[in-house]
């Protein structure tokens, strides 16, 4: 296999294990600048140019991009996808991952726990925030903080106003998360490669500090997950689009709390506390990829006119309740069933013989206008009716 590591940091502890261990298992590969790379699009085909040359052929990239560049170092990822060069982890998923609001949008989206977190725009609205998430105290997060930057706990509703008032000012965009106070100065980093969690360690922060992030002095230790927290970890990774990712997730009383999935996890410190060699395990899984990638299947699938990729829900009182997917009819009109929601399970390519239930969400490829006919139509508010005025306005000649 030909690897491209894509790090502006090439004798960073993460890079130089990740490229000795591509060497060792005998694969060829480099360190590349995101930076130094163009764009060309002035061919029939996409490609890229390294330093002023065209790029030469690769197997797979492996992203390594830092927070600052991370518009143009996705814009270099997205190109490698384009000329179907397999990377771990997708442009997409770099930039959902990123932005702390969106990230928590699309995870809310697919049960995952996570701390109660609201996001408003204007000091007047800080109030009513805050006791939608519990009260104070509560923790204020800058939307692209990194390593415990931008994190602030807040003890009373008063400084919370103060605070984010000062960010917004700055022109910074904030969230308000309730504070886990039964987790206090301890979270977990589940290290997430493929399908599995391959390493976990658990972070505690020193004296009174709060964050436990290791860059500001916390202590780690390695730690066996449930399978509720791997499940978690596992599915948090899979739903932002990364297959390699590092998620940190708060021990809540009533289970795993996810606060974040990072695209470029540090290999240091879990690697020293677990004494695993997570870096081979990422070169092996990218490896054993390379001759059956992973596709954009939204995207392939959506660029024959007239069909599309849907998300069809089986209604409490729909015709579906209790039909098997071979007698719902959906194949005589030319939908297929990819996967199958049900809770928070999900059936890949399910059979045909599967009867569907109440809550089901079936993931569709199909005829657009088919599976539109299926989605009922959503109830109108009705429109309310203000009483005339008791005596008419009077108007100016």
């Amino acid at each position: 296999m030909k690897l491209a590591i894509l790090s502006r940091a090439p004798h960073a502890y993460s890079t130089e294990r990740l490229r000795a261990a591509a060497i060792d298992r005998g694969h060829e590969v480099k360190v590349l600048n995101t930076l130094r790379f163009a764009i060309d699009l002035t061919g029939d085909d996409p490609d890229l140019q390294y330093r002023g040359k065209l790029l030469s052929d690769y197997d797979a990239v492996l992203p390594r991009i830092g927070n600052s560049i991370t518009y143009y170092g996705t814009a270099v990822v997205r190109q490698f996808e384009q000329m179907d060069v397999y990377t771990p982890n997708t442009a997409n998923g770099i930039t959902n991952s990123r932005d702390k609001l969106r990230a928590n949008q699309i995870l809310s989206r697919h049960d995952i726990g996570m701390p109660a977190t609201t996001f408003v725009n204007g000091r007047a609205d800080v109030r009513g925030a805050i006791e939608r998430v519990g009260g104070a105290p509560v923790v204020i997060k800058l939307l692209e903080g990194t390593q415990g930057i931008g994190v602030i706990l807040a003890p009373e509703a008063k400084v919370a106003e103060s605070i984010v008032e000062t960010l917004h000012s700055t022109k910074q965009n904030v969230l308000i998360q309730s504070f886990i106070s039964e987790s206090r100065g301890k979270d977990i980093r589940a290290l997430v490669v493929g399908d599995r969690v391959v390493a976990a360690m658990r972070r505690s922060a020193s004296g009174d500090e709060f964050r436990s992030n290791v860059h500001r002095g916390g202590t780690v230790e390695q730690v066996t997950l449930t399978p509720e927290y791997e499940e978690a970890a596992v599915r948090s990774a899979q739903i932002m689009g990364l297959r390699v990712a590092g998620v940190d997730m708060l021990e809540g009383n009533e289970g795993p709390l996810v606060m974040e999935v990072n695209s470029s996890p540090g290999l240091e410190g879990i690697e020293r506390a677990t004494g695993l060699d997570i870096a081979g395990a990422i070169i092996d899984f990218i490896a054993n990829q390379v001759a059956f990638p992973e596709i954009d299947v939204r995207q392939r699938l959506s660029v024959s006119t007239g069909y599309g990729v849907a998300e069809l829900l089986v209604h409490t009182n729909a015709d579906l309740v209790g039909k098997t997917i071979k007698e719902s009819g959906l194949w005589d009109r030319d939908i297929t069933v990819l996967t199958l929601h049900r809770g928070s399970g999900v059936i890949p390519n399910p059979r045909s013989g599967v009867a569907l239930e109440p809550g089901d969400r079936l993931l569709c490829f199909g005829k657009l206008e088919e599976m539109r006919s299926m989605i009922p139509e959503r109830r109108k508010r009705r429109a309310k009716l203000r009483k005339l005025p008791k005596e008419p306005r009077q108007t100016e000649a």
